[in-house]
């Protein structure tokens, strides 16, 4: 049963989702936090704003969150997925969920292809909640984010008002 969205992106996604998209590198991990109110604020964040976002779990394959039963044909399995984010041409949020060790050979090297920074459009590969084993792996390679909320905003003064 689904439920109906609020008509605007949470404010917290939004910063979060801004953080992904202006990180240093193309493959990002993302730690922490409550990954199911996360895969739901994205899934507003593509509605609302029309961006490319993409989901790959699993038992489920690669699949659009902004048409929820939109998927990609013949990413049923991380490696071909991988290899449809690495030549896809246009912009896109690839968030990955589910990863399990150990990872084959060829699906490290495609992480560490992607990792590089895109030239010329913009993709980011995003690990949700990654193994630490693959995090440390991976090393520099990967940017580390934090999928908390960031510290509470304070109140601060303007034209006289306080305001968050």
């Amino acid at each position: 049963m689904q439920t109906m969205m609020a008509s605007s992106p949470p404010k917290a996604g939004i910063e979060l989702f801004e953080r992904i998209l202006s990180a240093p590198g193309g493959l990002i991990a993302l730690e922490g936090g409550d990954m199911a109110t996360l895969l739901q604020d994205f899934r507003a964040i593509a509605r609302h704003t029309g961006q490319a976002v993409y989901l790959w779990q699993p038992d489920v394959g690669l699949g659009s969150l902004r048409e929820a039963h939109s998927k990609v044909p013949g990413c049923q399995r991380l490696g071909n997925a991988l290899r449809y984010m690495q030549q896809s041409m246009h912009f896109g949020v690839y968030l990955i969920s589910g990863i399990e060790l150990p990872l084959s050979a060829m699906d490290a090297t495609l992480l560490r292809q992607l990792a590089r920074a895109p030239s010329g459009h913009l993709r980011r590969v995003v690990l949700l909640d990654p193994p630490a084993a693959l995090v440390e792996h991976l090393g520099e390679a990967i940017v580390r984010i934090g999928g908390e909320a960031d510290q509470p905003v304070r109140p601060r003064l303007r034209d006289g008002r306080w305001v968050v």
